[in-house]
């Protein structure tokens, strides 16, 4: 799907610009083929240098989760990669929850439902490691839950080797904390006291894998 769209036609199809790149962040295009709504995030537009490395490792990256998750609900398709500089991903309708709790509530089926997604993803031993970034999850117009955004994500065989499989538990935990602090920013009612403690509670062993798994996100992070 998408056959046709090439790096270099991609500015003259009938595609909408929603964010222009700058020096480090892909540009993103909205297109279609017939009822088929998909996004493009295209690396192809940045410096040469940049392009060519963090570019084509953060699109292989990326792409790497998204087949691995391929068929799990909750989770956008990946149609292509173009040139690995550019992904071609299902758009959901509906909208991120960036600044949500503002404007609605969300209901506590739409974090049981969410955590339930987290557990699928984490059963295929992968973790997100970028969900306490509220526009990573989606509201979509059926009022299900979506995860987007998988650059970051951490694979459980890359951490397989102490001390990094305690770090990788620190993801898994994290992916966790952050469907908590949703919640505490919408419906901090539902909460439970349990929750709330677990995401408040930090050991001493645990800041030294915080402070470690910090640095090696950021050092992800400041690329994608």
């Amino acid at each position: 799907m998408f056959e046709f769209l090439t790096l270099q036609n991609l500015p003259e199809t009938q595609s909408l610009l929603v964010r222009p790149p700058t020096n480090t962040r892909p540009a993103v295009r909205r297109v279609q083929s017939g009822k088929v709504q998909a996004v493009v995030k295209d690396f192809s537009r940045l410096g040469f240098l940049y392009r060519n490395t963090a570019g084509r490792f953060l699109v292989w990256r990326e792409a790497k989760a998204y087949r691995h998750l391929q068929g799990l609900d909750g989770i956008p398709e990946l149609f292509r990669v173009i040139d690995g500089l550019a992904l071609v991903i299902e758009e959901i309708p509906g909208r991120n929850l960036e600044n949500a709790y503002k404007d609605f509530t969300l209901p506590i089926s739409f974090f049981n439902e969410l955590e339930k997604l987290v557990n699928r993803v984490h059963e295929r031993r992968l973790a997100h490691c970028d969900l306490k970034k509220e526009a990573n999850v989606l509201l979509g117009a059926d009022g299900r839950p979506y995860i987007i955004d998988w650059g970051a994500a951490i694979f459980e065989r890359e951490f397989r080797f102490y001390p990094f499989n305690i770090i990788f538990q620190r993801f898994l935990k994290d992916d966790h904390m952050a469907v908590v602090k949703l919640k505490l920013a919408h419906i901090p009612e539902a909460v439970t006291s349990a929750e709330k403690a677990r995401y408040a509670y930090r050991s001493p062993a645990e800041c030294l894998v915080r402070a470690v798994r910090d640095l090696l996100r950021r050092l992800l992070q400041k690329v994608v």
